[in-house]
């Protein structure tokens, strides 16, 4: 591919309002269109809509990522570094419960990069990054 382009992403909350105000005041996204039971909001250049639907029992999954419990599914956006450190001080002020707390992943290795995880108030993973060096977004061994 050429060029990076925004994508779109739809995901279910059960308590539209806490979201709305989570995404929007918490994580400073920009809030778009919306109905009775959507919200678009600019998540950092791309689309993010949340839906409701009713709550359900789904467990939180897991899979061994660097010896951490890394939840599946998750989404998020790959910022620059000195975005990451803003956002996770940020977080960290406003009491967030991380599932992963910010550190550097593969420190030392191709693809070293910052990573904190937590979740929205819906139960929704999501993952927030920082290369050291971006050219190595997609680099393998």
């Amino acid at each position: 591919m050429s060029a990076i382009r925004p994508f779109h992403l739809a995901i279910p909350v059960h308590n539209l309002e806490e979201c709305r105000s989570f995404y929007r005041d918490v994580l400073g996204c920009i809030e778009g269109r919306s109905s009775d039971h959507w919200v678009d909001f600019d998540f950092y250049g791309h689309q993010l809509v949340i839906h409701y639907k009713e709550k359900s029992a789904a467990d939180l999954h897991t899979n061994a990522v660097d010896g951490k419990a890394v939840p599946v599914p998750h989404f998020g956006v790959v910022l620059t570094m000195e975005d990451f450190e803003s956002l996770s001080k940020a977080l960290q002020e406003r009491g967030i419960e991380f599932i992963i707390e910010p550190y550097i992943r593969f420190k030392g290795e191709a693809g070293e990069q910052a990573t904190m995880f937590f979740l929205d108030p819906a139960g929704n993973a999501l993952e927030f990054k920082a290369f050291k060096n971006i050219e190595q977004l997609f680099a393998v061994d």
